[in-house]
């Protein structure tokens, strides 16, 4: 389900930047950053670099889930 908040200029013009950079639309930039930021605060001693590598990981894993072969 998709709702309507109100974020700030910054952070749009922001996310939009990084999305670009990245290859993904705004909404999915920001989804991306609170992804991080929740696994961030529910595991503190984790480095940004390896929760990187878990949403990487997570992402493969479900492109496998639609290889052709």
């Amino acid at each position: 389900m998709a709702i309507n908040v109100k974020l700030s200029k910054e952070l749009v013009a922001q996310a939009k930047h990084y999305g670009r950079i990245h290859h993904r639309s705004l909404p999915k930039q920001i989804e991306y950053w609170s992804e991080i930021g929740r696994i961030a605060e529910e595991n503190p001693d984790l480095p940004y670099s390896l929760i990187r590598d878990i949403l990487i990981a997570r992402a493969e894993t479900d492109l496998e889930d639609y290889a052709f072969g």
